[in-house]
């Protein structure tokens, strides 16, 4: 729900006439006189006439015919919201409709986007049409179209759409986020609580800001406001170019405080075009489990300087495993690049084209050394969902995923936990009202240990079939095991 706040006028009252009366004495009589003011008009108040500065208008003009709302709808958007974020914490600025607590019917939510290419390709963000049935574009002028996924990219909450017509559409490209300095003025342009068309101003507050939103989170902080809705929608520098994709906000109230986040254009250029030409992303895959190197463990490891990451686990078949990248290495350089951080290292991985050989430099045994591995293709994780089949069990709302390597380095979990990972709980679900939430790490159900998703789902369904009202599950979070009755009917 939005207010607005009515400003009252200031009103000016001129006193227009004041009479005076004196007592003169004179001749032994009084004489009464009058005085009149001057009534002569004035001039209002003004400061002098001086050279209008410089705004953004017609910026604004140019580029805002690209910037599209977006519609969704269907049974599980919105699911993947954040609007319970914790106070202070990280949300991502969606617009759900009002209908969204109904679970039987449709839900909507609004976003923001742009068109990259005259032939209708719209970027946006992930969790702006994740779950939707239906999408539409309307553009600035009014004109609405339905909008076909092309690909998304969870990981980077980047998404692709595509619109139909029979004329160019207006569009808008990409600039260079590596020159943008803080300081530097932006503007974003998008549709904050259903007000389609508003801009807002604001500075480049800082780079590389990482919010734990997704494995290669690289932001643009800044301070131009963004509020729900703006997801997905361009931020511009003074030159009319997207250097960021608007997306997070950082706010103790769901609102916007100053603090803003947005993609930087060149990692989101990179997604967008491996969507438009393949549908998906493939990222480099290394396969070391990591942590980083503190002062501490270095002094312990007789190592001279903190730095680095240290390997815990090299998988089995990986393209560590064939460089001989060994446990207790130090990885120290990717490519001659100094990496600080796992993090650093992800991310360089990441964006390393499969086939391509690259350059470790690792500390060991007191010394460096140096390794050739050949990059290869990081394999998606199958996520199985406990949700509804053809043989009509009821849904219980959660999404789950294997326990790799990855995961369980993020997680910090002790290495003789194994389970699956709950990767999404939809709100008002049966695993919500349970207690489930994401990052929980299923170890049981009921009594049998599950390792795949696919167990999991079976022992729920199981349960299901026999009838039963709820089943215990075992969890691991935040260091503690213990039990929920996942509940498989309404109460």
């Amino acid at each position: 729900m939005t207010s607005t706040k009515q400003h009252g006028r200031r009103k000016g009252y001129m006193l227009s006439a004041a009479l005076l009366a004196t007592t003169v004495l004179g001749g032994g009589g009084f004489l009464l006189s009058s005085a009149v003011a001057d009534t002569t008009p004035t001039a209002p108040l003004s400061a002098p006439v001086t050279m209008a500065q410089a705004g953004f208008a017609d910026l604004v003009t140019k580029v805002k015919p690209a910037v599209v709302n977006i519609a969704t709808e269907g049974k599980k958007v919105g699911a993947n919201e954040r609007d319970d974020a914790p106070q202070g914490m990280p949300q991502i600025p969606g617009m759900p409709g009002q209908d969204d607590q109904q679970d039987s019917r449709p839900r909507h939510a609004q976003g923001s986007g742009f068109i990259i290419d005259p032939a209708g390709y719209v970027v946006t963000n992930n969790h702006v049409i994740d779950g939707a049935d239906k999408i539409t574009v309307t553009m600035d002028d009014g004109s609405t179209y339905k909008a076909k996924l092309v690909g998304r990219d969870p990981k980077t909450d980047v998404a692709l759409l595509k619109i139909e017509s029979s004329k160019p559409f207006p569009y808008v490209a990409f600039g260079d986020s590596g020159n943008a300095r803080v300081g530097d003025w932006v503007i974003a342009v998008g549709n904050p609580f259903g007000l389609g068309g508003t801009v807002t101003a604001g500075i480049v507050s800082g780079h590389d800001r990482n919010i734990e939103s997704g494995p290669y989170d690289d932001f643009l902080q800044i301070d131009a406001p963004i509020n729900p809705g703006n997801s997905g929608g361009p931020l511009f520098n003074q030159s009319g170019q997207v250097i960021g994709i608007d997306s997070a906000i950082y706010s103790p109230n769901g609102g916007s405080v100053g603090i803003g986040f947005a993609i930087p254009s060149n990692l989101a250029s990179s997604v967008v075009s491996q969507l438009r030409d393949h549908g998906v992303v493939a990222r480099g895959w290394l396969g070391v489990q990591m942590q980083p190197m503190t002062e501490t463990l270095a002094k312990a490891m007789g190592r001279p300087q903190d730095g680095g990451v240290l390997v815990n686990e090299v998988q089995p078949d990986s393209p560590a495993a064939a460089a001989k990248v060994m446990q207790g290495d130090i990885i120290t350089a990717y490519n001659g690049t100094k990496i600080k951080t796992p993090r650093d290292l992800a991310m360089a991985v990441a964006n390393t084209k499969a086939g391509t050989n690259a350059t470790l430099t690792v500390w060991r045994n007191g010394h460096d050394q140096t390794l050739q591995v050949a990059i290869q293709t990081l394999k998606p994780e199958k996520v199985a969902a406990a949700e509804s089949d053809d043989q009509g069990f009821a849904p219980v709302g959660m999404s789950l995923a294997p326990l790799t390597p990855d995961t369980r380095n993020q997680l910090g979990l002790n290495p003789s936990v194994d389970g699956v990972v709950v990767a999404k709980v939809v709100p008002n679900s049966h695993a919500a009202e349970s207690g489930v939430q994401a990052g929980d790490v299923i170890v049981r159900v009921g009594s049998d240990a599950v390792k795949t998703p696919a167990d999991a789902v079976a022992k729920i369904h199981a349960a299901e079939k026999d009838k039963k009202e709820a089943v215990p599950l075992l969890v691991s979070r935040d260091g503690t095991t213990y039990y929920l009755a996942l509940q498989l009917v309404n109460s």
